[in-house]
């Protein structure tokens, strides 16, 4: 698996279905990659199991290893440049037959990590969902692109609520390719080719990816094809909110009460610069002069 990651030049990839036990990671310094991976038990039947493969040469740049939530979802957080963070979700999301118990807690706990993502982080989710998205664009459009493949299923339908929640876009679906670079997973009975692989993005860095595509000359030991997304990352710095400028209440100037009380307040507190008694109404012209006097003393 090293080896055909350095082969097709990844830097970080995501891994479903690992089965391994528990919580570990392992280095392979000639191929020049180390993986992470997140399990069950060792005394539990290992069948799920998620993991990251990192390229060597980037772990100084990680203050921290990727985080295992559970056998289906892992977290990895890279700082970048002007105090932005790249946030990466690797996942394995139940089968169409699993249990529709299983599927609810599987959303659930993958609700309550994208909710606790700083939302000024980039942010991207890779991996078997075992759901198909189909190419409906005209009801989701914003969710995938104009260049789905086949039909959407229930489990697609959970996926693409979830991303329509989150703003999130399918990279999959925004590029004209042919159907071969697209599927990843072939039906071992039918034997039709399907698209259950996917790299999620939010939808505002969707300019960030120029491509996503199956790898069909991958040989990984595995039924699915290696999904590769090349990604450009424009980071500009998270904007920050400043408090609004008090503005002076202009027009309540025009009533003369409030001229009145303006000016003798005026009076009271520069009575050097002021020796004009106050005047029962003020006109604007003679306000503004008042304003302009008193405005170049506290410069001085």
């Amino acid at each position: 698996m090293a080896s055909e990651l350095r082969r097709y030049n990844i830097d970080i990839a995501a891994l479903s279905e690992t089965r391994l036990p528990d919580e570990g990671s392992l280095t392979e310094r000639d191929q020049g990659y180390t993986f992470f991976w997140k399990g069950l038990p060792s005394g539990s039947p290992r069948i799920h199991g998620v993991g990251f493969a990192i390229r060597n040469s980037l772990l100084h740049l990680l203050p921290e290893t990727p985080v295992g939530i559970n056998e289906r979802l892992m977290s990895l957080r890279i700082p970048l440049s002007k105090g932005r963070y790249l946030t990466i979700l690797s996942v394995y999301a139940p089968t169409l037959v699993s249990d529709e118990t299983i599927k609810d807690c599987f959303y659930d706990v993958l609700y309550k990590t994208l909710q606790a993502v700083p939302r000024h982080d980039k942010l991207m989710i890779i991996g078997d969902f075992n759901a198909r998205v189909g190419s409906d664009y005209t009801t989701w459009g914003g969710v995938i692109g104009k260049h789905g493949v086949g039909n959407v299923n229930s489990n697609g339908l959970r996926l693409l609520t979830l991303c329509s929640e989150f703003d999130l876009v399918i990279t999959n679906t925004l590029f004209q390719q042919r159907d071969q670079l697209k599927t990843t997973w072939m039906h071992p009975r039918s034997k039709h080719w399907h698209l259950l692989d996917y790299v999620l993005v939010r939808r505002s860095d969707s300019t960030d990816v120029t491509l996503t595509r199956a790898m069909r000359g991958a040989e990984c030991w595995t039924d699915h094809r290696l999904l590769r997304s090349t990604i450009v990352l424009h980071i500009r710095p998270p904007a920050r909110k400043k408090r609004p400028v008090p503005r002076l209440n202009t027009k309540s100037c025009k009533r003369a009460e409030i001229q009145l009380a303006l000016q003798t307040r005026l009076a009271e507190e520069f009575p050097e610069e002021i020796t004009d008694p106050p005047a029962a109404v003020v006109d604007t012209a003679s306000l503004s002069a008042e304003w302009e006097k008193i405005s170049s003393c506290l410069m001085k």
